[in-house]
């Protein structure tokens, strides 16, 4: 009689455990997006491969010190453009110094709300950022893959955490 009763109640306490947040019910699944090829112009993606209607491009970019901290010596000074972001709610896109053959010198993601000029370029931005060996930069890439969201993994939140996540950004001596 007595484990009929506990039979009869195990149902209830599943459901009880599940409503009050207990996550040994849950199931969740963290995915990372595949890198997109990166270019000095690129159409921006979500983490699901589709494009977002926004371009990024690296307008130009040189090796100069910096005007704050010139006793560093040459870092790379980039311009970059993003045509159809929204003002407020835009992407972000990792930049990556590359040598000649597309090695990884050093990367950093830059966000188009930074991206303000004069008012004949408001979607114009520019950034630094520092390389170990400035000398053997041949150029700035852009990958394609939004990073302005990432929503929490499974080990931050099992209940309401998952789903596809952008790549990790390239580190220094990665092929693009």
């Amino acid at each position: 009689m007595l484990s009929a009763r506990i039979l009869a109640g195990a149902p209830l306490a599943l459901v009880i455990l599940s409503l009050s947040g207990c996550s040994f019910l849950w199931s969740c699944t963290d995915t990372t997006a595949e890198r997109g090829e990166a270019g000095v112009r690129v159409q921006v993606e979500n983490t699901y491969g589709q494009l977002l209607g926004v371009t990024a491009e690296v307008v130009d970019w040189r090796l100069e010190p910096h005007p704050q901290v010139p006793s560093r010596g040459d870092q790379v000074y980039f311009r970059f453009r993003f045509d159809g972001a929204d003002e407020y709610s835009g992407p972000a896109v990792d930049a990556c110094a590359v040598d000649k053959k597309r090695v990884v010198l050093g990367c950093q993601t830059v966000y188009s709300s930074r991206a303000f000029g004069p008012a004949d370029d408001s979607l114009t931005g520019d950034d630094w950022f520092t390389v170990e060996h400035p000398e053997q930069v041949a150029g700035v890439l852009l990958i394609p893959n939004d990073q302005s969201y990432d929503g929490r993994t499974c080990e931050e939140d099992i209940k309401d955490g998952g789903g596809m996540h952008p790549p990790e950004p390239p580190s220094r001596g990665d092929q693009l």
